[in-house]
């Protein structure tokens, strides 16, 4: 069964609603010992880094996100959740993350080189392009999923599945591992972010 992990930050009305479209049992649960029984995580995530982090931290969830991420089982962050996953974010001060993958999260300048003004955040339709196959992403293409977010990952192309470009190239898949993450909303996304979820879903049949 999959496991949503509740920390207070995390929009998990809407993706337990779209897990529930898939046919994919769940539960919702704060306690650590019952969500390291998953066969999967989703760590959600909604409003501001270094407030999540305090709040993992506080409660001890962000030891025992590590310590799934460890056990080879899939673990996946949307929006913020996804952020969380990198080492460390610029947003109201630095503040560390999980160290999960590697990178930065850093704000989005909302001025092009040529001084061209455009808005932050970056709120609407995007489309996204798969860089490399992935087992999260097999026999999908190309298409315009839903972003809101004010910050973005600066990472490695390695760990880089598809991305969107907003001024700066932003990565909206990345994995590496078993650890997974979608900066964009796949519960809000339309086809292609139910066919991702779908993707991460069959992570645990193929585990």
């Amino acid at each position: 069964m999959l496991g949503i992990i509740d920390y207070g930050m995390g929009n998990l009305f809407s993706v337990s609603k779209a897990l529930e479209r898939l046919d994919i049992p769940y539960f919702i649960s704060e306690d650590a010992e019952k969500l390291m029984e998953a066969d999967a995580l989703i760590l959600p995530g909604v409003g501001a880094f270094k407030d999540a982090m305090a709040k993992l931290n506080e409660s001890g969830l962000a030891d025992m996100i590590r310590q799934y991420a460890n056990s080879q089982k899939p673990l996946l962050g949307i929006c913020l959740g996804m952020q969380l996953l990198f080492d460390e974010s610029e947003e109201h001060g630095q503040a560390e993350g999980l160290h999960l993958l590697p990178g930065k999260i850093v704000r989005f300048p909302g001025e092009t080189a040529d001084g061209e003004k455009y808005k932050v955040p970056h709120m609407g339709w995007n489309r996204i392009e798969f860089k490399k196959d992935s087992k999260l992403t097999a026999g999908l293409t190309n298409d315009y999923v839903y972003f809101v977010h004010s910050y973005y990952a600066e990472t490695n192309d390695d760990i880089i599945i598809a991305s969107s470009d907003y001024n700066k190239e932003v990565p909206a898949v990345v994995g590496k591992g078993n650890v997974y993450g979608m900066q964009f909303h796949p519960e809000k996304s339309s086809k292609l972010g139910m066919e991702l979820l779908g993707g991460f879903t069959e992570l645990i049949k193929k585990g």
